[in-house]
């Protein structure tokens, strides 16, 4: 078997390391053909070549012409403009595009590229917010696949179809066609290309409405669909990120963290930015959740130097250290500047904590109200209880613990059956305090000794922290060997603050702070400051 059919021979088996490698010999030894340049193109993409996937779709492109290959030029020229503008060379992919629509153009017969045109315009009115018109180009794309029995353009169009429904908040009618589009996805239907772009594609417009049980069946597939690919790098990246969520919802924040740190580091090197950014975005909400403030900063800000908004977490861990202010400021900027009622839906949650921590009781009922509305309109089980939840704190707030009880309640059972322990202990803490306002102590302490064993166990610091200062109880017994000063550090670590800020108030030097840390460590037989503060409330230290 010479090399060039021996790279035929691994592309067909989707071994893109072996494909690439056997058609780039071949290639030097003799020119390829264009339809082997097709195949050079996608296994070199799928091995995170760009350069040399973009190099081949400009030959296959230039070989199609010379033998007037019109329409198969056209097409090259289309996933030129389509992967230049996945990696935002906006300028040239419109230049790529502009020239496969005058190549189709020349042909007075209708044609299946004419479909895949429309998909960019489809793409291109879903980021301006036009979702009508999104719908309409890409029914319009679908109705010409279906009519040359086109898989790819079909699965394509349906995908875009479900994600301008959702925007729209028509999320049962988006789902429907998601899942529509996943079908042809699972059953092997598509091309490789294809399929990962909607892989991705269709998790991300799940996550988006909160529609978390789809989100995560399909992250387990494309799981399943890249470790069946060993040597892929563009969408085996991204669904770490994925992976990361699911991890960290069910409670593996350190699994979750290591995930989204294999994410940023092969997207990275694959050259995906706005990847990337999620990757790191996700690695600052775990670390804000830990409490390891210092890291959680320069994972957002890494998210925003690669293009991502890195809020509404950065709000967030502005509030967790006390800065309530400047969390305010921002989030209300944030939720000013936004119409579109998906974006809506993530960033109320964080508007309606941080306005609660700043006081501001009344101002949040009608940001409450639109919470509430949104999902029931998403259908979300997720959101539901977020915006219960949000119901409830701001009603326990107000005074009425009654019926805040009704909705903590509500969104309890919700968090129970997604198996999400961060969120139920939250709510937990919400019902003892709910409990307690009632002058039902005894129920008060068991909600809130539950929401402190599951804070232990995942490690949330600043969640502990807070619940101890909600809590009444007297001095330790047993300090386990800490003098009062390693105890005031330790409830200061416990806080949340930096080695720097602790020196800063205790007014000593951040050397002292240090050894103070290191003797702590040693005297509670721990490595972390998390583990530190989940040992710290294990035995009452606080």
């Amino acid at each position: 078997m010479d090399e060039l059919e021996r790279g035929r021979d691994s592309f067909e088996r989707r071994m893109w390391t072996g494909a690439f490698k056997s058609l780039s010999l071949a290639d030097e030894a003799a020119p390829l053909e264009a339809e082997d340049l097709w195949l050079l193109a996608w296994s070199g993409y799928l091995v995170g070549r760009d350069d040399d996937s973009l190099r081949a779709l400009d030959r296959a492109h230039h070989a199609h012409l010379d033998t007037g290959e019109w329409l198969r030029a056209a097409r090259a020229a289309f996933w030129m403009g389509f992967r230049l503008a996945s990696v935002g060379e906006m300028s040239r992919a419109a230049g790529w595009l502009g020239r496969a629509g005058r190549l189709v153009e020349r042909e007075d017969h209708d044609c299946v590229e004419r479909g895949y045109l429309l998909l960019p315009v489809a793409l291109q009115h879903l980021f301006a917010g036009d979702y009508e018109a999104s719908y309409a180009r890409a029914a319009d794309a679908a109705e010409i696949g279906e009519r040359f029995a086109e898989a790819d353009l079909i699965a394509f169009a349906l995908h875009l179809q479900g994600c301008a429904l959702v925007r729209q908040g028509k999320v049962d009618d988006g789902l429907a066609l998601l899942d529509e589009a996943m079908v042809a996805v699972t059953t092997g239907e598509l091309s490789p290309v294809v399929t990962g772009v909607i892989y991705c594609s269709v998790i991300e417009a799940c996550r988006e409405v909160y529609a978390l049980r789809h989100s995560q069946e399909w992250t387990a597939a494309l799981t399943q669909w890249c470790e069946g690919q060993r040597d892929l790098v563009p969408f085996a990246g991204q669904c770490l990120v994925h992976r990361a969520e699911v991890m960290q919802l069910h409670g593996a924040w350190r699994d979750a963290l290591d995930e989204a740190r294999r994410a940023s580091e092969r997207l990275a090197r694959a050259g995906d930015q706005l990847a990337a950014a999620a990757a790191f975005y996700q690695q600052g909400e775990i670390h804000r959740l830990l409490g390891e403030f210092a890291a959680a900063e320069l994972a957002y800000r890494d998210a925003s130097i690669r293009g991502r908004e890195p809020q509404p977490g950065l709000a967030l861990l502005r509030l967790a250290q006390g800065e309530n202010d400047t969390a305010a400021a921002a989030i209300h900027r944030l939720v000013g500047e936004s119409t579109d009622v998906v974006e809506r839906a993530r960033l109320l949650p964080a508007y309606i904590e941080i306005m609660l921590a700043a006081g501001d009781t009344e101002g949040v009922r009608g940001a409450c109200s639109e919470l509430e509305e949104i999902a029931d309109g998403f259908s979300s089980g997720a959101l539901g209880a977020i915006a219960a939840s949000a119901k409830g704190e701001v009603e326990l707030a107000q005074g009425d613990a009654r019926a805040a009880l009704v909705a903590l309640r509500q969104a309890e059972q919700v968090w129970q059956e997604l198996e999400a322990p961060y969120e139920g202990a939250r709510v937990r803490v919400l019902v003892g305090l709910c409990c307690g306002a009632l002058g039902d102590n005894d129920s008060a302490a068991l909600e809130l000794d539950a929401a402190r064993a599951a804070f232990v166990q995942l490690g949330a610091a600043p969640d502990l922290a807070r619940l101890d200062s909600l809590a009444a109880g007297g001095a330790p017994i047993d300090t386990h060997g800490l003098a009062p000063r390693e105890l005031q550090v330790l409830r200061l670590v416990a806080a949340g603050k930096t080695n720097k800020a602790i020196a800063t108030e205790l007014v000593v030097s951040e050397r002292t702070v240090d050894r103070h840390v290191s003797n702590i460590f040693v005297k509670l037989a721990v490595s972390s400051r998390a583990a530190a503060t989940a040992r710290a409330y294990e035995h009452h230290l606080l």
